[in-house]
């Protein structure tokens, strides 16, 4: 599992970087190819739309000119000229044949600024209002130019000066962007779901190869909490097959004791991991019953007192709390108060105090201890609620147990719609709080 799990991760990720890789690669294709395309039709609009304007309208000069005496100066060039685009069409007129050329080309919307200008010094020039603005900022703008000339077998007699149609469409690249939103969005969130996907994936390889490992600890641990019965009772068998112990009553009362003993020591911990599947399955039934909580507390210290002076430590009680009624399960909210305080005994040091205290705050009740052990750090102090994890004691190796402890009060606590904090300073010792609604 060590050497197989960074060789998932490496080639998940360069899977993952080569995703995002030729994404990138796609969308700029995606991008050139539609700038192309939107560039062809703009052309072929600029396209049709000087063709529009070259066609002949059957009047030499503009109709604005036709009512208006003709001095020698204007006579010669109607003999001698042909009008000039800006000259037969208005303003509105080049703009509205333009927007039609846009039209049919499907560029409804796209907005553009134009301008006929003649090649030589002769003719008008005609401009919309914001092209010169436009012209001059030519690096965020597209600009099309087509030379105006009359179609094939329509040139009348006459020479008529060569023009330029301009037709600049105002940041071009937006246009572009925005054709394509929905392919660069459909793309950006595959590749965000991808991207989770990795992460999940790989969040979930850590987190069975940490699973692994605990319950291999769990294994071990089981098998040297069940080897040392197994033992005492293999060897109390023994000397009970001796003659003389059989001959001794008091000796037999001794070695059938020790069996009984070891043997319900067996027994609380098959029950121990009985109840941890339980637990797990949602199947343990609650009875709860409107409870004074200092009596199970009290319980619950003497019971583990002689395991405290054994160590040559202390406990204090300091039942503070006015108000102790609460609606929980008699056992199992003794059981929890014991597993606490079992689990300050085991990661004590020298000098072993505990202090248990009780207070109200609010509508609930509050149940602090206090330790001196040997603490946690914060990976430890973030993980003592997950089934059969064991924080590491360092020298110390008398503390047994599966690591079902804390899961179990963890699970009993939320049974009750209570809430548990842990505070620790490793080297100084720990800290829980319980707290639990009161009734009524």
């Amino acid at each position: 599992m060590k050497k197989i799990f960074p060789v998932i991760t490496i080639l998940i990720l360069l899977s993952l970087l080569g995703i995002i890789f030729f994404q990138v690669l796609w969308i700029k294709g995606a991008l050139e190819s539609q700038e192309k395309k939107f560039n062809d039709h703009i052309a072929i609009a600029t396209s049709q739309a000087a063709a529009d304007l070259m066609q002949e309208k059957g009047n030499l000069m503009p109709m604005k000119k036709m009512n208006e005496p003709l001095f020698p100066a204007d006579r010669l060039k109607l003999e001698f000229f042909k009008p000039t685009i800006a000259q037969k069409y208005s303003r509105d007129d080049i703009r509205e044949i333009i927007r039609k050329a846009f039209d049919r080309q499907n560029l409804h919307k796209i907005p553009f600024e134009f301008a006929i200008t003649p090649t030589s010094i002769i003719g008008d020039e005609i401009q919309s209002e914001n092209f010169y603005k436009l012209f001059i900022d030519s690096l965020n703008n597209k600009a099309h130019v087509i030379p105006l000339e009359s179609p094939s077998g329509s040139l009348s007699e006459g020479i008529s000066p060569q023009e330029l149609l301009i037709i600049i469409v105002p940041h071009a690249d937006n246009f572009i962007w925005q054709s394509m939103t929905w392919l660069i969005i459909g793309a950006l969130l595959f590749t965000m779901i991808i991207i989770a996907a990795f992460f999940i994936t790989v969040r979930a390889l850590i987190r069975q190869k940490k699973l692994s490992e605990i319950k291999s600890d769990f294994i071990n641990n089981m098998t040297h909490e069940f080897k040392t019965p197994l033992a005492t009772i293999s060897l109390a068998v023994d000397a009970l097959k001796n003659e003389k112990v059989l001959q001794d009553k008091q000796k037999m009362d001794y070695f059938t004791g020790i069996i009984k003993e070891e043997n319900k020591r067996m027994n609380k911990q098959v029950e121990t991991i009985l109840q941890a599947a339980l637990l797990e399955r949602q199947e343990v039934q609650l009875n709860l019953d409107t409870i004074h909580v200092h009596e199970l507390v009290e319980s619950a210290v003497n019971n583990i007192r002689i395991q405290v002076e054994e160590k040559g430590g202390n406990i204090e009680v300091n039942l503070q709390a006015a108000k102790d009624l609460i609606l929980a399960d008699e056992v199992h909210f003794t059981n929890l108060v014991t597993n606490l305080l079992d689990n300050a005994v085991k990661y004590s040091k020298e000098n072993l105090l505990i202090k248990l205290s009780t207070q109200n705050s609010g509508g609930n009740f509050k149940l602090k201890i206090e330790d001196n052990g040997i603490g946690m750090n914060k990976e430890t102090l973030s993980r003592i609620f997950e089934k059969f994890y064991r924080a590491h004691t360092g020298n110390l190796h008398n503390v047994k147990g599966f690591g079902l402890g804390l899961s179990y009060v963890k699970t009993i606590v939320d049974a009750h719609k209570g809430t548990i904090k842990a505070e620790s300073t490793p080297g100084k010792g720990s800290t829980f709080i319980v707290s639990f609604p009161l009734a009524g």
